[in-house]
């Protein structure tokens, strides 16, 4: 008679269960850390976006801070051969500009406080796209600089201006 070489079926079921429990260990894992890449990203898109309106406001005293987001990117027009103007800044990236990055919807939104006749204010949101998927936290920041942020994520305190003061400031 022949010895046979090779493996088992049951040494065989033993690896593939092992292999089962480290997936099943380091896939939530994962998970979370995907979570905490795409709350990183937009915490810094927000904080770029603050840095972005001011720039803005800088170069267009008259119109202020911008009313959209779209305003801050280069939209169809090529900076480099229109140059940039108030409707196109080419202050960002067109992925920030467009709205959507890292899992997060983004949005920037200026306005004009009683009285005024230019956008004097502004507010800066970003919410998950799906809640505890592409994130938890929900990120806001107005014309003071301040990053909030709120853990869960309710949409409309992050896009409302008078809302956004009230959540919490991050250290």
């Amino acid at each position: 008679m022949r010895k046979q070489k090779g493996f088992s079926l049951i040494e065989l079921l033993i690896v593939v269960a092992i292999i089962l429990i480290i997936a099943a260990i380091a896939i939530p894992n994962l998970l979370r850390a995907k979570i905490a890449a795409n709350e990183s990203s937009a915490a810094a898109s927000v904080r770029t976006i603050v840095t972005a309106n001011i720039e803005y406001s800088t170069s267009y005293p008259a119109v202020g801070y911008p009313t959209t987001l779209a305003a801050l990117g280069r939209g169809a027009a090529t900076c480099s051969t229109n140059g940039p103007t108030s409707t196109n800044a080419c202050i960002v990236d067109n992925i920030l500009a467009s709205g959507s990055k890292s899992g997060y919807t983004v949005n920037s939104v200026g306005s004009a406080g009683a009285g005024s006749p230019t956008n004097n204010q502004f507010v800066i949101s970003a919410v998950p796209q799906q809640a505890g998927s592409s994130g938890v936290k929900g990120f806001c920041a107005d014309e003071d600089g301040v990053l909030r942020s709120e853990n869960p994520a309710v949409t409309a305190n992050e896009t409302s201006h008078a809302n956004c003061l009230n959540v919490t400031a991050m250290q």
